[in-house]
């Protein structure tokens, strides 16, 4: 299959593309070309907000499927519609647990727990400005779905992640916070009803995109390892590879550690399941997950 990835130049965007290529599709990588491509790809240089540029860039071109990595706006939902409605016949969008707001329920959440139809779209926010968005983060994946979900113009389906783990090239630093303050004895913050959530491996999470651009299914789906995981489980096994030991120090107000959480923070995986995808089970890579964390390794 001809496939376009928007994004894919970092973390499981990466191996998600060198899977897709094993798996003998034609991959062509687009973005706006300021952090590079993986050798091997051909690649379109152009910005996704620029509606011009995009038909510019594409044109003549269509696809089999569309990997949207980068998806963070209602506007640029739009204008994804738009410029690929003619161009593809499937839309595959990564999305995240953070759609779900401030859910916080005693069973994990599956995916009709958000309505798409009764969410509000509003476009006249400020989505371009960068601190914005990145407060907004959930709410505006949970608008950049409701966007696509209304009468979608192609095959689409929103892949709800869940926190990813592992890998050297974590940019996110959360799993080195706990390594650093372990090894150093430092006190890690936490509330005081601290409750797990769902995990998923670098490279699983990699697997299951390019399980579902082969797939036929629509809609949204949680993609996550079985078995949650608690911040004193992340830290039992860092002690274990870098000695030291955990000091929770808990906190009323605040900022918290960045896997520490105030409210339930599951989802539910059995639509995946059913679809006819296996995931594993967080205890069979949490160690490596660690051991890939660059500051374990002194």
């Amino acid at each position: 299959m001809d496939v376009l990835v928007i994004g894919g130049n970092r973390y499981f965007g990466k191996r998600l593309i060198a899977i897709l290529r094993e798996s003998g599709h034609r991959i062509t990588i687009l973005n706006r070309g300021s952090s590079g491509t993986p050798a091997g790809f051909e690649h379109l240089v152009a910005d996704r907000d620029d509606e011009a540029a995009l038909e510019t860039v594409l044109a003549g071109r269509s696809f089999d499927v569309v990997v949207d990595q980068v998806c963070y706006t209602p506007r640029q939902a739009e204008i994804a519609r738009r410029v690929f409605g003619p161009r593809t016949g499937r839309y595959v969008m990564t999305s995240t647990v953070e759609v779900y707001g401030d859910e916080d329920r005693a069973v994990p959440v599956a995916e009709d727990a958000l309505d798409l139809r009764a969410v509000t779209v509003d476009t006249g926010l400020a989505w371009e400005d960068p601190e914005f968005r990145d407060a907004h983060y959930g709410e505006g994946k949970r608008q950049a779905e409701a966007v696509f979900a209304a009468a979608p113009p192609f095959a689409w389906t929103s892949v709800r992640v869940a926190h990813v783990l592992g890998g050297d090239d974590d940019f996110t630093g959360r799993l080195a916070h706990y390594v650093r303050r372990i090894r150093a004895g430092e006190p890690i913050a936490v509330p005081a009803v601290n409750h797990p959530a769902t995990y998923v491996y670098v490279e699983e999470i990699a697997a299951f995109l390019a399980w579902a651009v082969e797939a036929e299914f629509t809609g949204p789906v949680n993609a996550h390892s079985h078995g949650p995981l608690h911040t004193a489980d992340l830290c039992a096994e860092i002690e274990r590879q870098v000695g030291g030991r955990a000091v929770f120090r808990e906190v009323a107000d605040g900022e918290v550690s960045p896997f520490s959480f105030c409210r339930a923070y599951a989802m539910d995986n059995s639509r995946a399941t059913e679809l006819g995808y296996t995931f594993s089970h967080s205890s069979a890579w949490l160690s490596r997950a660690v051991s890939e964390t660059p500051e374990t390794t002194p």
